[in-house]
């Protein structure tokens, strides 16, 4: 997999691909602004992901982000930025941003969330995409949103090929965040994950 960083703090910019490279699988380039970025994109790619800090020189709000994602070399772009308002995140998702990744993530879960992005999935942690309902329940917080509509699907007793449909997903990756949430909320199988669900009263 290779994957392009862009972001102009030097420190943190060498520290996240300290820890993505530290997980292994993972190749990666840097760039310290968008117009570097745009040229590691052209002459190093094709890049399986493309993280952009909202607020590096040159990026311009959505704007740097939408030039990059017109590249041929760049098919999932995403965002990462220590703050940005939801707002600034929904509109980014609808423009067809494969996430966004907030700069105080654990670094195995940044790890995670890039290689989920880098397969065609979106990824937005439920804080900022989800209402207060949600994000406020112990159980809710642990999970990322794709695994809360996992989770939703199971709640209502579908199988992993009806959820993966509802979802637009395989099959292979609906089994992936069951097995992902399972853990994550304790739950031993799929009838306990939706009761414990149901007892949260998350759907």
């Amino acid at each position: 997999m290779l994957i392009l960083i862009a972001d102009d703090h030097d420190l943190l910019r060498d520290t996240l691909v300290a820890f993505v490279q530290g997980a292994g699988g993972i190749e990666v380039r840097t760039a310290h602004d968008l117009e570097s970025a745009i040229t590691r994109v052209r002459a190093q790619g094709p890049f399986d992901l493309v993280l952009l800090d909202y607020n590096m020189p040159g990026m311009n709000r959505l704007e740097g982000m939408k030039r990059v994602m017109a590249e041929p070399n760049a098919p999932c772009v995403a965002l990462i930025s220590g703050e940005a308002p939801r707002a600034v995140v929904q509109e980014a998702i609808e423009a067809g941003a494969s996430g966004f990744v907030p700069k105080t993530m654990p670094a195995k879960s940044l790890v995670n969330a890039i290689r989920f992005m880098a397969a065609g999935e979106k990824f937005v942690p439920l804080d900022l995409l989800t209402g207060a309902e949600h994000s406020t329940h112990p159980i809710a917080k642990k999970l990322t949103r794709r695994e809360l509509q996992v989770l939703e699907g199971l709640a209502d007793g579908k199988s992993n090929k009806e959820i993966a449909r509802d979802l637009d997903l395989s099959e292979p990756t609906i089994k992936l965040h069951v097995k992902n949430l399972y853990r994550k909320i304790g739950a031993a199988n799929r009838t306990q994950a939706a009761l414990l669900a149901r007892e949260a009263k998350l759907f």
